[in-house]
């Protein structure tokens, strides 16, 4: 079960409706590597592992990033409020806008619509907290793109409050997997890893 908090993680309030940006900040909503897909990943993979504390983990994780995907809607919608039928044609929004108007639809920048087909889930530890850090080491470089684009300091500052959540596990992680690789050598390694995820919470 989950508990909606009525407010975002980190306040949106983008002063000035910018649709070009907009059209570029969309691939964090639902692109390949966006926080839609880095959602369910988490919430699809955690009913295969072994660990209750790394199953946990994974749903946390996952909840985070459902807020993480509103604060990215937020961002879409402010930038595109407003706009007059000159803003949409000067700033090259009017393919996006001829299909959903100012709705905030799940798709790359490239306008590939949200897929399935861009996650990884295989019911392997390992195979899926390996995914788990190259896809949010993805993640952070789509971010890291959208600040070498963005000259808006309010949205700079929702993006500098996100990217940051893309690498804090990943040394965990690693351990994790590290342990779990092993643990044929060295006995059950199940304890060890459970004291790491714990550190983590």
């Amino acid at each position: 079960m989950f508990v909606y908090e009525k407010k975002l993680q980190y306040p949106v309030k983008i002063k000035n409706p910018n649709p070009k940006l907009a059209a570029v900040i969309i691939s964090q909503y639902g692109g390949p590597d966006g926080e839609l897909g880095a959602s369910l990943r988490y919430l699809s993979q955690r009913y295969s592992m072994p660990y209750a504390e790394l199953k946990g983990l994974l749903t946390d994780i996952g909840t985070e990033e459902l807020g993480h995907l509103e604060m990215v809607g937020t961002i879409v919608h402010q930038l595109t409020r407003n706009l007059s039928d000159e803003d949409i044609r000067t700033a090259g929004f009017d393919a996006y806008f001829v299909d959903h108007t100012t709705g905030v639809y799940p798709t790359a920048a490239s306008g590939f619509p949200w897929s399935a087909g861009s996650i990884g889930v295989t019911g392997d530890m390992i195979a899926d907290l390996t995914e788990d850090l190259a896809a949010e080491q993805k993640a952070r470089l789509t971010y890291d793109n959208i600040l070498r684009l963005s000259d808006d300091p309010d949205v700079n500052d929702v993006i500098k409050f996100l990217a940051p959540f893309m690498l804090t596990s990943h040394l965990s992680e690693m351990e994790v997997r590290v342990l779990h690789n092993n643990k044929a050598e060295s006995g059950d390694q199940g304890e060890k890893i459970n004291d790491i995820i714990r550190k983590m919470l």
